[in-house]
């Protein structure tokens, strides 16, 4: 039987992507840019990605027909990376970002639901629903080419247009060099909120046992 709370959990995970795209699309269009430029820009943000995929999972849990796609998204290991990434979301924005901007109004409540909410009720869901006992270390290889493939393709649209979404990739200020210090930081975090994931899942399971 499905857990009635996912619902709530789906709806303000779409929620938070709506205000947040909302807010960009009206910037872009009273800046009279291009509006599908404007798409592209806040799609380019791990944080919007990783949302989206919390917010996918959590419609598919809640009320999602069987199927592959349903499958695949509630498995443990694809479960468990999406939790592992929206756990880093949280982290670094407290740690790295937050005490550059004090956003109010919508962007406030966006900002809240995508860094906050989002990835509390995100792990609280982890906690509760996600089978436990199935993961292994080899999985944390295969999660970490999902912020691996983020980070290639913020360096290269970053390259071609001059604009990287984050402040501490940005190279046309910190250089390659510390960029990719950076990087390896967060690759760094990413691994080991990655191995606390793996052995709690070998804990809980080992507990039910």
């Amino acid at each position: 039987m499905r857990h009635p709370w996912l619902t709530l959990a789906a709806l303000l995970g779409w929620t938070g992507l709506s205000v947040q795209i909302w807010l960009v699309l009206i910037a872009r269009w009273q800046a009279e840019a291009n509006l599908v430029g404007g798409l592209v820009s806040v799609f380019g943000y791990f944080t919007v990605l990783s949302n989206t995929l919390v917010a996918t999972v959590l419609s598919h849990a809640a009320w999602g027909r069987e199927g592959p796609a349903r499958r695949w998204f509630l498995s443990a290991p694809v479960s468990t990376g999406i939790a592992v990434s929206i756990s880093l979301v949280a982290l670094a924005y407290s740690l790295l970002l937050r005490h550059l901007w004090q956003p109010s109004g919508w962007q406030w409540l966006a900002d809240e639901l995508l860094h906050d909410v989002m990835p509390a009720l995100f792990v609280l869901y982890w906690w509760r629903v996600v089978p436990k006992g199935s993961l292994r270390l080899h999985h944390l290889a295969a999660w970490s080419l999902y912020p691996l493939g983020y980070f290639a393709f913020a360096l290269w649209r970053g390259f071609e247009i001059g604009v990287y979404p984050y402040p501490f990739i940005n190279v046309a200020e910190l250089g390659y060099g510390r960029v990719l210090l950076n990087a390896l930081g967060l690759l760094l975090g990413f691994c080991l909120v990655g191995g606390l994931f793996i052995a709690i899942d070998r804990w809980r399971a080992r507990r039910r046992a």
